[in-house]
């Protein structure tokens, strides 16, 4: 499984080199997980960046992966991840999501780039 998340998602709205770089998973969304909080993420960003009928449709692409919702089990899955890397809300509850179902999050965020099973795109190279 892999979550891809919202920096990633954001490059591939803009057809960046990292955008390209997951494409595959976007486009073959059998492994894909979105967590909520990246939708709710990845919307905020492109309503101030695009029309509102490109984000209603950057959303369908998101949904063609299962998404994933936060319950009470994850909310404290990610107060303990929180706690144990200093991740910020949004990406302790993507780390934990991450580690609920096994899976790889691909991120060109800077802060999860020393955790494991993460797929790290550096943004500067």
């Amino acid at each position: 499984m892999i979550i891809v998340d919202s920096s990633c998602w954001i490059e591939y709205f803009h057809n960046t080199p990292i955008g390209n770089a997951v494409l595959p998973v976007v486009e073959s969304p059998r492994e894909l997980l979105v967590p909520s909080i990246v939708l709710y993420e990845v919307c905020k960003y492109l309503l101030s960046k695009t029309s509102e009928q490109n984000v209603i449709t950057f959303i369908r692409i998101m949904h063609k992966g299962r998404v994933i919702t936060l319950d009470s089990g994850l909310s404290i899955s990610a107060a303990n991840v929180s706690r144990k890397y200093q991740l910020a809300m949004a990406d302790s509850i993507i780390y934990a999501t991450t580690e609920r179902y096994n899976a790889v999050l691909w991120t060109a965020d800077g802060h999860f780039s020393n955790l494991s099973n993460v797929r790290y795109f550096d943004k500067t190279q």
